[in-house]
Parts: structure tokens; sequence; C-alpha cells
């Protein structure tokens, strides 16, 4: 494979297939040395990872802090609340601040699509060397999460050496709120990238039309299908992926009622009979129990892989660091 080379990863748009394959072989060797009893390798030791949440986040805060500690990384950790922002400080200002504390990689989360571009436009106008990967911006991507959820899905197809081409011709439905949802998004390109079938179901409010083109006019050749209901969607399907209801981003009356749109597109026991026997369920969380999945599919060790997802997201994690970090070096 040709040597990494990306200074930032915020989007999934350009990725070629090669960056897919390095990333899943080097979290699978991570995924090997945290199952070790020294979990720590001084891979980035010397190196600041900055992680910089303008919105609240459990899982990828977490995930990314404990990645760069794994590492060996120092980690700073910015909290908007009690940071000069409320003092009128701009974004690029609070950005600049920490790479004048010596910052090598920032992870940027931020309500508002487009704040990571704004910071690594910036990182390169300086000339600084600094990297900015993309934790979730508004509705545009969350790369980390979908590079996540490749990993756990081809690792489930072979353990040993999960690759893009194990998911040729498999069947993946996207279930939910994919109007919000920016781990759709980045997913959508990842998953098509390796050939696999990717089917989107939500109710018109909250999928458009306009997604059954979203990842057109690329080199690569892309299978990608929009349900406005679930059956045909989870027809034959390998794997599915429910998505939260982000209430928080909803602007209108969107859905009749929670109830309603269980009844019409939550995953139940019983609709999973449509899938193949061995099909694997999935969540980016935070999970609405009850509305977008039921507790004993969530909670069934034989069928969900939601626990594994977090597992995957510190080795994923640590492997985006470790090659943007190589790249910076």
């Amino acid at each position: 494979m040709p040597s990494w080379s990306r200074r930032h990863v915020l989007s999934l748009a350009d990725f070629e297939p090669w960056e897919y394959d390095t990333i899943l072989q080097t979290a699978n060797s991570f995924r090997e040395v945290l199952s070790r009893r020294t979990k720590k390798v001084p891979t980035l030791q010397g190196q600041v990872v900055t992680n910089l949440f303008f919105e609240p986040s459990t899982r990828t805060r977490s995930s990314f802090e404990l990645a760069a500690k794994r590492l060996s990384a120092d980690t700073l950790n910015f909290a908007p609340g009690s940071s000069s922002l409320t003092k009128g400080e701009t974004i690029l200002d609070t950005a600049k601040t920490y790479l004048a504390m010596g910052t090598d990689l920032m992870v940027i989360r931020h309500q508002e699509s487009g704040v990571p571009q704004a910071i690594a436009t910036e990182m390169d106008r300086l000339n600084s060397g600094v990297g900015v990967l993309n934790a979730g911006d508004g509705q545009h991507e969350h790369p980390s999460q979908a590079l996540l959820d490749l990993f756990t899905i081809c690792a489930q197809l072979d353990a040993n050496q999960p690759c893009l081409e194990l998911l040729q011709n498999k069947k993946i439905a996207i279930v939910g709120d994919i109007l919000h949802s920016r781990v759709a998004r980045s997913n959508l390109w990842s998953l098509t990238a390796s050939g696999a079938e990717v089917h989107l179901a939500a109710p018109p409010t909250l999928l458009p039309q306009a997604f059954a083109d979203y990842v057109k006019d690329t080199p690569l050749e892309r299978k990608l299908f929009v349900h406005w209901e679930l059956a045909p969607a989870l027809q034959n399907a390998d794997f599915v992926m429910t998505l939260r209801l982000q209430k928080e981003r909803m602007t209108g009356n969107l859905l009749p009622s929670l109830r309603e749109y269980h009844q019409q597109f939550g995953i139940t026991r019983d609709r999973l009979q449509q899938c193949r026997p061995n099909v694997k369920i999935m969540h980016p969380g935070p999970t609405n129990r009850g509305v977008e999945i039921t507790s004993d599919v969530m909670d069934d060790p034989e069928m969900s892989l939601i626990a594994e997802q977090v597992t995957s997201g510190v080795a994923v994690r640590m492997a985006l660091l470790y090659l943007m970090g190589g790249a910076k070096s």
C-alpha cells in the first residue's frame, strides 16, 4: 500500500480504498495491543493531542482521550462552558491558543458544519503542521464513527484480516433519522466504497429523495437505495444499523409521535425475521430504548454489536491518531 500522507481527516468523501484498508489493518494491530496486560505503546510519546469538543459527547470524547493516552501522547481537553469563549474569544483564536501550547493533533467536534475544516485551513495557513480530525460537525460528517463501524463489521466477518473486500455484495440497512445524521453521511461513503449494498429506510420527512444521489459522481461503483418503508430494507439484510432520532435538531413536526415511529420503523425481534438468520445489529449511540430499537434486541449478545462498536472505537481512533501523527513527523 502507499504510505499514509493525509494530515487531516475531515470527511470520507475523498477516501481511497487503500486508505480504508490501511486504517482497518492498523486498528486490528492496536486491538491486539488493547488485549494485552500492558495496553500502552510509546508511538506518540512527546506529542500533544487536544480534544476541542464544543458540544456534549460521552463516547467519542472518552474514546479519543483513551486512544491518545494508549499511544502515550499528552492530552489537553477543552470545555466550552469554562473557556474564554464565554468572554468573546473566537473559535479560531481558541485553536491558535492550543497551537501555541504545542499541540500536534486537534480532535474537533462542533454543532455547526464546517468548523473542523475552518480550523484545518487556518492551521495550514499558519504552516503549523498540525493535523485536524473531525469528531463530528453539525449535519456534515463523523468520519471516525463510520470507520469504527466499518472495522466492527469487517472484524465480524474475519477477525484476523479485516479488509474492505469482505463487504462485497453484503446488504446493510441503515434505519432512522438519516436527515440529521452525520454518522449516516460518513457511513454512506465508507460502506458503498466497500462494494456493499446500502439500503436507507425512514419516513419521507427524515429521508429526502436527494439521498439517492448522495454518493454519485465518484470513480467507484456505489450501490445506494432509498426506502420509505422498513420491510424492503430489512429483506435479507446482513447488518442493520439503526440511528437515534435527533429531536434536538428537528425544527418542525417531522414525526406524528415516537410511538408511531416505533410502530413503523422500530427494530424488533419479529421484524428482524426478514433479515438473514445471522443478522447483526448496530447503533452509534446514544440509544432511545423502545423507540429505535427494543431492549431485548439491543442487549442480545448473539445479535447486537453495539458493545463491540464502543470497543472498536478506541482501536480505530488509535489508528487514526497514529497514522496522522506519523504523517506530521
